[in-house]
């Protein structure tokens, strides 16, 4: 578990450091509040003393029985609790997102294109041939760069309302692996039989459609900023 440290310095400005890591055995809060009060006592920081805390939004966390917020404010009753700002504009951008028919039908698409594609071993690896393949055409080319970090392997993951930029991600992956995707989707449309066919071949034509790259540039370019914005609130727990 991360752990990271706000306070305000002599200028009266906030700052925000990491502390460090720490082994949780697992995730129940009584465990996480020991682990904590671990390493805060390592750098001889009284537990006493902190007024603010905040994390996500998970029951073990700000649980108002037994979770790790309220274990803490039995020790500290000034550390005042804050859902993580970076969480909640996560949840909320997904919650407006659906409620927008034009967001809300990308989204649908977007998860049948995941189920089209599927995890069997054998379309996993179609998509990487045919990024490979796309890769060294383009190389040939000269329309990308190579270098170190440079054009590393992409998996499609299917994105969770909870998990910080999952949206950011898949949406960012797509559109990089747009060609292999689509030339995947027309040899599966093309090889397969029945209803696999008809699925690749439908989604193909969506795939290919001026809606949904529109939407899938719109919601690369927005989620994009909220990603940003989520990278300056540090994962982990935050003590004030």
């Amino acid at each position: 578990m991360a752990l990271c440290l706000r306070f305000v310095n002599k200028k009266g400005e906030p700052v925000e450091r990491f502390l460090g890591l720490v082994q949780a055995e697992d995730t129940t809060s009584l465990t996480l509040k020991e682990a904590i009060q671990s390493l805060l006592i390592k750098y001889q920081l009284p537990l006493s003393k902190v007024c603010g805390q905040g994390y996500d939004g998970a029951s073990n966390m700000k649980g108002h029985v037994n979770g790790l917020k309220k274990l803490i404010m039995d020790e500290s009753p000034s550390a005042y609790y804050v859902h993580c700002f970076a969480h909640q504009l996560q949840l909320t951008l997904v919650a407006v997102a659906k409620e927008n028919t034009g967001c809300d039908w990308f989204f649908r698409q977007l998860s049948y294109l995941l189920n089209v594609l599927g995890m069997p071993c054998k379309k996993i690896r179609m998509l990487r041939i045919a990024q490979t393949e796309y890769m060294i055409e383009t190389l040939k080319l000269g329309e990308i760069e190579t270098g170190q970090g440079l054009n590393q392997e992409m998996g499609l993951a299917r994105p969770g309302d909870t998990r910080w930029g999952s949206h950011y991600r898949t949406v960012m992956h797509i559109m990089f692996l747009y060609p292999s995707i689509k030339k995947v989707l027309f040899r599966i449309g093309k090889e397969s039989k029945g209803a696999e066919a008809n699925g690749a071949q439908t989604m193909l034509t969506v795939f290919k459609s001026f809606e949904f790259v529109f939407l899938l540039h719109l919601m690369n370019g927005i989620f994009g900023y909220t990603n940003d914005c989520a990278v300056l609130c540090k994962r982990g727990s935050k003590i004030s």
